[in-house]
């Protein structure tokens, strides 16, 4: 061990609980307003924005809803979510794999928090940061494409291990990749024991119903 390992693990545990704190806070607001925030994680192309699209698009009308997007450049994935009619504030990470509570803080108040039931905290496309840090969400989840592989849950486990969901999606193409869905699932409950499960397709919309069950916090 050198000299300096203390002092970076002393920095560390400084960030995390200055960001406790600030996730204290933010979960207060959003339940004084009667919002249900929840933390969309997953690896990049793993479908979070798709599915976000497709449940913009079949709740409109049932459950008001809005979105901060976190990315490490663009707008684009917000540009695509307000072709929908809700509200997507991007928040631009630059060098930053994750969102932060302070990020998620910062752009609070362009929303009309009263006005809304659910507000969607898509996080920067990582199976590694994201895990560590609390955003302040009532839920969160992970997701996790047919398409990857299903040894996921076990090379991220520390990732997994914090869901309060794991949606498995692109459940169209499963047999197309020859995804084996039971390893996967048993490869869900090793990292994370009796974790919910959803399996889904964004673009068939099999699956879909349990998830909208999740964001109206009616269980997995």
């Amino acid at each position: 061990m050198t000299a300096t390992n203390p002092r970076i693990v002393t920095v560390r545990q400084n960030i995390l609980k200055a960001n406790d704190h600030t996730a204290a806070e933010n979960r207060a607001t959003f339940a004084a307003a009667g919002v249900r925030a929840i933390n969309l994680a997953s690896s990049p192309g793993a479908g979070k924005t798709a599915l976000l699209e497709r449940t913009l698009r079949d709740l409109a009308g049932q459950v008001s809803m809005a979105v901060a997007v976190g990315d490490l450049a663009t707008e684009n994935d917000a540009a695509r979510l307000r072709q929908h009619g809700a509200q997507a504030e991007q928040i631009v990470t630059g060098t930053i794999c994750h969102l932060d509570a302070a990020m998620v803080q910062a752009v609070l108040p362009r929303f009309d928090l009263a006005g809304l039931e659910v507000l969607f905290l898509e996080n920067v496309g990582n199976l590694v940061c994201p895990s560590s840090y609390d955003l302040g969400e009532a839920a969160r989840a992970v997701l996790i494409s047919t398409t990857e592989g299903e040894d996921k849950p076990l090379k991220y486990p520390t990732m997994f291990n914090t869901a309060d969901v794991v949606v498995i999606t692109k459940m169209d193409l499963a047999d197309a990749v020859g995804f084996d869905q039971d390893l996967c699932r048993e490869n869900i409950d090793r990292a994370r024991p009796g974790v919910p499960v959803i399996e889904l397709s964004s673009r068939s919309g099999v699956g879909l119903d349990a998830w909208f069950a999740f964001v109206r916090g009616e269980g997995a």
